[in-house]
């Protein structure tokens, strides 16, 4: 059944009640409601757990999609208790790893406005994450790093504005990435908009972000590295440069 997925108007929500809708042969569990994050888009699905009745908890190993994007599948570890359909949880999701995430998926977007070329893949981690740039043209790491850790300090905030996925196709030019579209099919996509009035940024992504760009902290770039003729990878780390000494 499609699942209300609450992450998607609340990034800082971490805990909410739940019923169980399903439950898969794997032990995966569908809920009415879920504030967890499902893999997509290059960002990694919540972990956590989910409090029963008896205070007992169910510890979850990952958060995906099912066969369409509107089913959430939550998979317990190996050997966790089972589910109930019909059950009432309470779920909590392991905040300080997610807030990791959000604060490194924003430090990607700032990161492709300071490179403005087509985006070819990206991955957000804890502690590193990349982003791969149709692009020839030799930069300047340190470079890039001020222009990112200047959008960070001009703390610009960061919110999310709801167009249709019609519009989306009628403006296909404010999709950044060349190979992975955006998450559509479900009536409406988010645009993460960085800046008064989106002045800073706009693009469409489905992933969890921070609300301001002073919660990024320190980032810097730690290797731009040639993946083809016309291919750049850049990493992303917290910290500084000196970090690397």
């Amino acid at each position: 059944m499609p699942v209300n997925a609450l992450y998607r108007d609340d990034f800082y929500l971490s805990t909410t009640e739940a019923v169980v809708t399903a439950i898969h042969e794997d032990g995966g569990i569908e809920l009415d409601q879920t504030c967890f994050y499902a893999t997509s888009g290059g960002q990694p699905g919540d972990t956590g757990f989910f409090e029963r009745a008896d205070g007992s908890k169910i510890v979850l190993g990952q958060t995906k999609h099912g066969a369409t994007k509107d089913i959430i599948v939550h998979v317990p570890l190996e050997g966790e208790a089972l589910a109930a359909v019909g059950e009432k949880l309470v779920l909590h999701v392991d905040w300080p790893r997610r807030y990791r995430l959000m604060r490194m998926h924003t430090a990607c977007h700032l990161l492709s406005v300071v490179c403005q070329y087509p985006i070819t893949g990206a991955a957000v981690g804890e502690d590193e994450s990349r982003v791969d740039f149709d692009m020839s043209e030799t930069i300047d790491k340190d470079e890039v790093t001020a222009k990112m850790m200047a959008l960070v300090k001009e703390n610009h905030p960061v919110f999310v504005q709801w167009i249709t996925d019609d519009e989306l196709a009628a403006n296909p030019g404010i999709v950044k990435s060349k190979n992975v579209r955006p998450p559509i099919g479900l009536g409406r996509v988010s645009l993460v908009c960085i800046g008064d009035n989106s002045a800073v940024d706009s693009q469409p992504c489905g992933g969890t972000h921070v609300s301001e760009t002073q919660e990024v902290g320190a980032i810097y770039i730690a290797k731009i590295e040639k993946k083809g003729k016309e291919n750049r990878r850049f990493r992303i780390r917290f910290g500084t440069p000196t970090d690397e000494a």
